[in-house]
C-alpha cells in the first residue's frame, strides 16, 4: 500500500497557524505544536477581551462623568437619575466627552439633571 503523505492540504493548515504565530519569541513562532498552543490561547484571550473592552470603557466614561459631576456638586448616581427624569437621552460616552472637553455645556446638563429631580 502506498504511502499517504498528506502535502498540500497539511502544509496549509500548518502554515496558517505559523503565519498567525509570526513574531512570537523563540520556538512560539517556528514549532507548530507550539505554535498551534499559543494561537490558541491567544484567539482565546482576544475573544475575551473584545468583551471586556467593553467593559473597561464603560468603567472609564464613568469615572470621568462622576468627577465632572462633582465639580458641579452633585453624584454621578445622582446626575444619572436626574437626567432620566429629565427624559435627556445622552449615553455616557458623550457625557463624559463633553464632561473633558466642554466644562460649560456638562455644567448646563447637570443643571437640567438637577432641577428634574
Amino acid at each position: 500500500m502506498p504511502r499517504a503523505k498528506r502535502g498540500f492540504k497539511a502544509r496549509r493548515r500548518r502554515n496558517r497557524i505559523l503565519k498567525h504565530a509570526s513574531g512570537y519569541h523563540s520556538a512560539r513562532s517556528r514549532l507548530f505544536a507550539y505554535a498551534k498552543e499559543v494561537v490558541m490561547k491567544a484567539w482565546v484571550y482576544a475573544y475575551a477581551h473584545r468583551k471586556r473592552k467593553k467593559r473597561d470603557f464603560r468603567r472609564l466614561w464613568i469615572a470621568r462623568i462622576n468627577a465632572g459631576a462633582r465639580l458641579n456638586g452633585t453624584s454621578y448616581s445622582r446626575l444619572m437619575h436626574g437626567l432620566k427624569n429629565a427624559k435627556v437621552a445622552l449615553d455616557r460616552k458623550i457625557l463624559s466627552d463633553l464632561a473633558i472637553t466642554d466644562a460649560a455645556t456638562f455644567a448646563t446638563i447637570v443643571k437640567t439633571a438637577s432641577a428634574a429631580k
